[in-house]
């Protein structure tokens, strides 16, 4: 089975493996669950008790012994019968709330488990995987879990032992009758058995189903400014009417199954109930036996037929359960070295060795590159799409590994270098912007407070901001709402180059940074580049050649190799490929 299939929860996972990853989750809070267990035995216990003392005072109520009853008798078993209501509840009410506590415990470690296992995911496995996919299994699956730690498995061992102990307690008053009544219980068994087979598979279609329709929401919500310039609304509501639909038939076929089981189980029941009060009398059970037996039947019956819906809440977990461990199996293809060292400084030399790379196998993007950036220089790539500009600089941050060749920084290989310390020494600035809902302050921080207002207003001025900043009201501290849609693009790469002048880093990559940016803004990015290299080496993509004439070499690139390389004037000198690149734009 290939990675793409693991990614999207497809491997059947063995029962005992399943349990195992689940118990492992289960085992911080055992002593809990153990003092959870002891009160459903006491309640199990009182379950029983009670209908014992309804017999006794239906038989001291019968009229041939109703004359040599008491009164205070009758009281007695009144007040016993509410004292142990009351007690039977106050046990529920702390067994309920410990199981909850616990249960939200364990989905908070599992569901922090998996955000950070897919925060280590390498970029390749995001293309795979649907961002909306990855949302349901953090939110809904997990939360399905829960119900899975703090009721259902609860719930089953209550069950189990109120059938044991229901029935113990009828074959003491009627062994013949509770044989009798053995064959709807046997009835209702398989019947379940049989329902729990059918809505396994229901409930796995319905989740593909849901995370479908999740994935649907989530690409086409967040390109609803693409859906409407091009005129695909009805396109788009017949797409989701299709995937609606399809789910809405997978829940009907859920509640169509449960619509035949309850019923048939009531039908059960009250035939269960005929067959007591009939043979019950020719017996020779007294009233209070009778009583007795009636209610520990519904007592019975409850739990046999809560018992499948619980049976198929399991499944409903486990098929939730199985995505998420195939999730959390599924490695990141970029990890840490065992022996991974910390990157204290970098002087900045940075050398690709023969370096290749596909992301699909031999569809090579980069084809034995190889080339030198001393420290402090400033070098930029141009090329075509698809020349393989940018898979340069993800390389340089790993967020893929080459599959042939060395990336060396001082000599340094890379892939022996911390994940974590690497980046932190490398300033990404990228075409694309995000901006997070909060304020311009916690956007340029990244939510860290260790800064002073202070030096984010140099980190501002440094690239040329202050103007647009200072125009706004509260400054630094003017909201942002999502995707910072309420700045120009200009305006969020100024920010975006704030961020990145904060940290001090000791190599920055632009790639297409002043893409899609209006002439006045790129005259203040560029003044904020002709400073920028004194912090350290610099990468710059780019198509706009005017970006990069200032550039100490020029890396050439077409169809994976380097087809050329030096400065602007040596460059348009050799009348080669960079040539014909600047014809094209300023002729």
């Amino acid at each position: 089975m290939n990675n793409k299939d693991q990614l999207f929860g497809d491997k059947k996972i063995p029962f005992r493996q399943m349990a195992k990853k689940t118990l492992r989750y289960l085992k911080p809070e055992i002593w809990k669950f153990l003092l959870a267990l002891l009160f459903i035995v006491v309640n199990v216990a009182l379950d029983i008790v009670l209908p014992l003392i309804l017999s006794e005072v239906t038989n001291a109520l019968s009229t041939e012994n109703i004359a040599n009853t008491s009164f205070y008798y009758i009281l007695l078993l009144a007040f016993g019968y509410l004292g142990l209501t009351l007690i039977n509840q106050v046990f529920l009410y702390f067994e309920s709330m410990i199981l909850q506590k616990a249960g939200q415990r364990i989905v908070y470690r599992l569901r922090m488990e998996v955000f950070e296992h897919i925060e280590n995911m390498s970029l390749n496995q995001f293309n795979i995987m649907p961002v909306g996919s990855l949302v349901t299994r953090v939110a809904s699956y997990t939360a399905n879990m829960s119900n899975l730690f703090t009721n259902t498995f609860v719930n089953v061992l209550r069950n189990i032992l109120t059938i044991v102990g229901v029935y113990s307690a009828m074959i003491f008053i009627s062994s013949y009758l509770s044989l009798l009544l053995l064959a709807f219980i046997a009835v209702v068994f398989i019947a379940s058995l049989v329902f729990g087979y059918i809505v396994r598979k229901l409930f796995r279609k319905e989740r593909e189903y849901i995370s479908d329709v999740n994935t649907y929401l989530n690409e086409n919500l967040s390109t609803m400014k693409i859906i409407q310039i091009f005129n695909q609304e009805a396109k788009k509501d017949k797409d989701f009417v299709y995937k609606n639909n399809r789910l809405r038939r997978a829940r009907y076929n859920v509640v169509l199954a449960f619509g035949f089981y309850r019923p048939f189980i009531s039908l059960l029941y009250l035939l269960a109930v005929a067959v007591t009060f009939r043979f019950g009398i020719d017996q020779g059970l007294n009233a209070g036996e009778i009583v007795a037996f009636y209610l520990f039947l519904s007592r019975l019956f409850n739990p046999v037929q809560n018992l499948a819906d619980q049976f198929n809440e399991i499944q409903r977990a486990s098929s939730a359960s199985e995505r998420l461990f195939n999730l959390l199996d599924v490695q990141p293809e970029v990890l840490d070295a065992p022996n991974a060292i910390d990157a204290q400084h970098f002087e900045g030399r940075i050398e690709f060795k023969h370096v290749w790379f596909a992301y699909e196998r031999d569809n090579w993007i980069l084809k034995d590159v190889s080339f030198v950036i001393e420290p402090k220089t400033t070098v930029a790539f141009v090329g075509a799409t698809g020349a393989g500009k940018t898979t340069i600089l993800s390389l340089l941050v790993r967020n893929y590994e080459p599959q042939k060749g060395q990336i060396l920084i001082d000599g340094i290989d890379i892939s022996t270098i911390k994940i974590e310390a690497l980046r932190k020494k490398i300033g990404q600035m990228l075409q694309d912007v995000f901006l997070f809902s909060g304020t311009i302050k916690s956007n340029i921080t990244l939510n860290d407070d260790s800064y002073k207002d202070e030096e984010i207003m140099e980190a501002v001025e440094y690239v040329n901001a202050t103007k647009f900043v200072s125009s706004l009201e509260k400054g630094i501290y003017e909201e942002v709402i999502e995707r910072g849609e309420n700045f120009s693009n200009g305006q969020r790469q100024l920010l975006s180059f704030a961020r990145t002048v904060l940290v001090k880093p000791e190599i920055l990559i632009l790639d297409e940074a002043t893409a899609s940016i209006d002439t006045e803004t790129e005259v203040l990015i560029q003044d904020s580049l002709q400073k920028m290299k004194s912090i350290g080496t610099m990468l710059i993509v780019a198509h706009r050649l005017s970006t990069i004439q200032h550039a100490d070499q020029i890396i050439c690139l077409q169809n994976g190799e380097i087809v050329e390389r030096g400065n602007h004037q040596e460059l348009l000198r050799n009348k080669g490929y960079y040539y014909k690149l600047y014809l094209l734009q300023f002729s």
